[in-house]
């Protein structure tokens, strides 16, 4: 993974068919997605509950690229090894899923992985100074996290841009996750956002035996986000 701030679409894969994940990875990645996103939720941190670490560790021979897998959990700590050798490239926890984050963040990165912080969108960004060494990418939440198909929040486009002037010239990623479309893609790039997460904005109108759409509907939120740049 060299880094790069270039607009990266990752596709969340909580809006895939999950009955043919391994198929549906396959298509994405054939019609232009650079991440493979996963959201792995355990009904306790977040409302509602979708992937543990055997289904990562099943998916990750259909994926070419990065599998960015982004944890929902809480404890978070005793389940990082697994995700680690269920092949995750990047591993994101939440600020808000336990009191020693930087031990997290330790954790994720003694497992040779890419370490992710996830912010909500009622936390602030004042803790994340402090953990700036310890990080690779920074995940910003435009919807609350849970569910997939919610509405973008304005109010995080200015976390964004706060976000990237604390980071200065440092090699790490802001990530978008939540409500990313052709519309919202272009505020949030502009803010200095390279990673867009979108699931049912990719997802729609195609599926494995109809996979075009899925690469129109990259093709678009990508051109909206660069034209901003």
């Amino acid at each position: 993974m060299a880094f790069s701030r270039a607009i990266k679409i990752a596709p969340s894969i909580l809006s895939a068919d999950f009955a043919n994940f391994g198929a549906e990875c396959r298509a994405i990645e054939d019609q232009g997605a650079d991440w493979v996103h996963v959201d792995v939720m355990d009904g306790h941190f977040v409302p509602n509950l979708t992937f543990g670490p055997a289904m990562c560790a099943a998916i990750r021979p259909h994926i070419r690229g990065v599998m960015d897998v982004h944890l929902m959990i809480a404890p978070v700590d005793p389940y990082i090894e697994a995700y680690a050798k269920a092949g995750a490239d990047v591993i994101t926890a939440h600020l808000e899923a336990g009191p020693h984050i930087h031990r997290t963040l330790q954790a994720i990165r003694n497992e040779g992985k890419k370490a992710g912080l996830a912010l909500n969108p009622g936390t602030g960004i004042d803790a994340v100074a402090h953990l700036l060494d310890m990080v690779d990418l920074i995940c910003v939440m435009t919807v609350n996290p849970g569910f997939g198909g919610q509405k973008f929040i304005h109010s995080q486009v200015d976390k964004v841009r706060s976000l990237r002037a604390m980071i200065g010239d440092r090699p790490i990623h802001i990530e978008i996750d939540g409500g990313v479309t052709v519309e919202t893609a272009p505020l949030v790039a502009a803010a200095g956002a390279d990673v867009l997460v979108a699931g049912s904005a990719v997802f729609k109108g195609g599926s494995v035996a109809n996979p075009a759409p899925y690469g129109e509907n990259i093709r678009a939120i990508r051109k909206a986000a660069e034209a901003a740049l």
